[in-house]
């Protein structure tokens, strides 16, 4: 018997081994396409890209507070030099004129295609005066300062017309040379950081980059006390990692440590209790695998579900142990297996219907589910009779059980209250049908308000692109893509020029279409056309044309040179601007993402939609608001999960009505589980709860956990009374299901909260009715 449990162990710990080599390969994936449909539209994929991996997704912003406005900008600029030579970064603005020294070369290379100013008209006689003119008025400026040693190669100000529409809305407020908030009090930079939005690592690293850079620059300009805060997407990512990972390892340690103390005290022993884990590790892990296999991404909603499946885990081990500790391993398999193998088909088909979602999300936690759910029962029906032998005994029941099984027997005095209680809660839910659930996506964030108010006000400060409103373009290839946003581009030119907006960010701004950067090149003159004019244009300019040597080499060199393309922008910050903004889409097209800036001073950081629908109407480009789109997508998220959970549950009653083969024992049971979830849903509520997709989850589970409960009640139906040891095995797994839940609610992250404060109630609150309603009461007075 020894040699066959350690080969049977051997062969556990295998599987197990096994099992976390594919766990380790695995991918993790923590973005928003969790919510798409397994068959998204190329829109709602390429908004899913922008969101994981576009200029947006990158943004950081950061402000310095505290001193006075010299001191802030002593140290912003010292935080600027010391961020710009870190290649985590691609740009680090803070409105110094030396922000885009990378980038000068590049826009100085080719200038005559990026200018919109390029036209026949400006290298007239009189374009050219007025552009010279313009330029040497400007040289007195900070950004003239930074172009002055290349006045003779750009006199016309192709450079200063380039960078004038990579942001030519609303631009932040300067202080002591360098911006501002609007109200003057804090210092700000703007970065753009070289890792993906969807690399939490990355966005970590860059983010811990700007804090020890910060601590350096306070320290080199010997300005203490001034405070540095950040925000932005990345942000926000690496807080609610961190903030889920530190609440699941506490929680989960407490959790475990109240039931481990629960069923050291049950068992009495070391070695039983270190078994009883075991259905619980092999069933998540399983579950991670199995998922890992079939859908290739592990999502972190589902490793946050999988933490709380160890509550039904844990039960099955209790049960194995109180009954068959008592009546032996022969007797346990033919009386009890049964009811805990109905129990765990129950669960199997309640999770099982989830696999059928068109969304991934709800299709991952049921397999999840499935999977964890069989594996715990087949490691407990299997694996641990080989472990744990005939050498052991679990201490019999204790008065308190006997005192709460005369009290249960009572139970059944309560029908008629539990009858008023679900009459109550129904009107209750009916009433309320159209208040229940939450449509706002924002309940599954962990960003608290005023966290997305300082976000708000810092993009604000910047004129920065807001995550929440894009143009969404399609075409069939790059050209026709840019083309396209060109078109646009004037379309909102026109509504950034009337203060309906403030402003947006293009790909054709950094990279125009070839047609557009032919009609540019084309507006340059011949030489000794273009000779000529400087000579009558400059005649009393403090500029001599004579001294224009360069500037006539280049636009020279440009009209021969042909059209920039997309490798052309290497090594510069606009080259992962532009490909953040056009991007290959799955069906061989091309995807442009166009952010916009909502006005200064726009309530809530809004956009008239009407006004934007109306204006790109007939351009081939459609205003897409964000939040909203992906709002209506978790509508139909949920929509589509309590459909299948219904139909899970039809499942149930068909399962239940072939097993039990009884209407009057089927109806118990059945009204057990439905009112425990209305009740809960009730109770939920009336405290201010607004239900989200983790809600429903949490009934699921809470349905899974009940009808194990109601099914051991229902035995006394059949002819077999509830004794002792069977009642305390339920009440044990009950009291470790509620604290391990019970911990759970506890968290102030809402995934985790929302199971919580579902499961850890519903447990007992299904416990309880199944005394009442499923207890027989001819059973209870004997």
């Amino acid at each position: 018997m020894r040699s066959t449990a350690v080969r049977v162990f051997l062969v556990w710990l295998a599987l197990m081994l096994a099992g976390v080599a594919v766990v380790w390969n695995s991918r993790f994936s923590a973005d928003m396409s969790f919510f798409l449909p397994s068959k998204p539209s190329a829109e709602q994929q390429a908004l899913a890209g922008q969101l994981r991996d576009g200029t947006v997704s990158r943004l950081l912003m950061v402000s310095v507070g505290g001193g006075d406005a010299v001191q802030r900008a002593a140290v912003s600029r010292e935080l600027r030099k010391r961020l710009a030579s870190d290649p985590a970064y691609v740009s680090v603005q803070n409105g110094e004129a030396g922000g885009l020294e990378g980038e000068r070369d590049v826009l100085l290379r080719h200038r005559y295609r990026l200018s919109p100013a390029v036209t026949p008209e400006r290298f007239t006689e009189e374009g050219l005066q007025s552009a010279v003119t313009d330029t040497i008025d400007l040289l007195s400026s900070p950004a003239g300062l930074l172009l002055k040693p290349y006045l003779l190669n750009d006199p016309t100000g192709e450079v200063l017309a380039v960078l004038g529409q990579l942001n030519p809305a609303s631009q932040p407020q300067m202080r002591a040379g360098v911006w501002a908030s609007r109200n003057g009090e804090r210092a700000m930079l703007l970065l753009q950081t070289r890792a993906l939005g969807s690399d939490t690592d990355g966005q970590a690293d860059a983010i811990n980059g700007v804090r020890a850079a910060f601590a350096q620059a306070v320290q080199a300009t010997g300005h203490a006390g001034l405070a540095l805060q950040m925000s932005g997407p990345g942000q926000f990512a690496v807080q609610s990692r961190e903030t889920i990972k530190k609440e699941t390892s506490q929680l989960f340690l407490i959790s475990m440590l109240g039931i481990a103390g629960v069923l050291l005290w049950v068992y009495r022993s070391p070695r039983l209790l270190a078994l009883g884990l075991l259905p619980m590790f092999s069933g998540a892990l399983a579950g991670v695998v199995v998922v890992s296999l079939v859908h290739g991404t592990v999502f972190g909603i589902t490793i946050g579900f999988g933490t709380a499946l160890i509550g039904e885990a844990v039960d099955y081990a209790i049960y194995f142990f109180v009954q068959s500790g008592r009546m032996g391993l022969a007797a346990w398999r033919q009386q009890f297996w049964p009811t805990v193998r109905l129990g765990v088909l129950t669960s199997a088909l309640g999770f099982g219907a989830l696999l059928f979602s068109g969304f991934p999300g709800l299709s991952q936690l049921g397999l999840y589910a499935l999977t964890g759910v069989v594996t715990a029962a087949l490691v407990t029906r299997f694996v641990l009779p080989v472990l744990a032998g005939t050498a052991f005994e679990v201490p019999a029941p204790g008065a308190w059980v006997h005192r709460v099984h005369a009290l249960l027997g009572q139970a059944w005095r309560l029908r008629a209250v539990v009858g008023l209680l679900a009459v109550v809660s129904m009107g209750y839910l009916w009433q309320q049908r159209d208040n229940l659930w939450h449509a706002d996506l924002s309940a599954l964030s962990t960003v608290s308000q005023a966290e997305a108010e300082n976000d708000a006000r810092m993009r604000d400060d910047l004129a920065a692109p807001d995550a929440r409103y894009l143009v969404s373009i399609h075409a069939s290839s790059p050209e026709l893509a840019l083309q396209s946003a060109e078109r646009a581009g004037q379309q909102l030119d026109r509504l950034v020029e009337e203060g309906v907006i403030g402003g947006y960010d293009s790909p054709a701004r950094f990279l125009p279409s070839a047609r557009l950067q032919q009609q540019r090149l084309a507006s340059l003159p011949e030489a000794s056309v273009l000779q000529a004019r400087l000579q009558a244009a400059l005649v009393d300019s403090p500029l001599s044309a004579s001294r224009l040597g360069p500037f006539l080499a280049d636009v020279q060199a440009a009209r021969t040179a042909g059209v920039m393309q997309r490798a052309d922008l290497d090594g510069s910050a606009l080259a992962l601007a532009v490909d953040s903004m056009l991007m290959p889409g799955e069906d061989g097209g091309w995807n442009v993402m166009m952010p916009l800036r909502p006005a200064p001073g726009a309530p809530d950081a809004s956009l008239p939609v009407e006004r934007l629908r109306a204006a790109l109407a007939g351009s081939g480009a459609v205003f897409v608001d964000l939040k909203t789109e992906f709002e209506s997508l978790y509508g139909g998220y949920v929509g589509e999960a309590v459909r299948l959970s219904l139909l899970g549950f039809l499942a149930i009653v068909v399962l239940l009505a072939v097993t039990l083969r009884s209407p009057g024992r089927l109806l118990r049971v059945l009204l057990t589980l439905v009112i425990t979830v209305m009740v809960v849903i009730t109770a939920l509520h009336l405290s201010g709860q607004r239900l989200h997709l983790l809600h429903l989850v949490g009934m699921l589970l809470t349905v899974a956990v009940g009808s194990n409960y109601a099914l051991f009640f229902d035995r006394s139906a059949g002819g077999e009374p509830l004794d002792a040891a069977t009642l305390m095995s339920l009440s044990v797994a009950t009291v470790t299901t509620a604290i391990g839940f019970g911990a759970l609610a506890t968290s102030n992250v809402p995934v985790l909260n929302a199971i919580g404060i579902t499961v850890g109630p519903g447990a007992l609150m299904s416990l309880l009715l199944a005394a009442v309603l499923v207890y027989p009461k001819a059973t209870a007075d004997r």
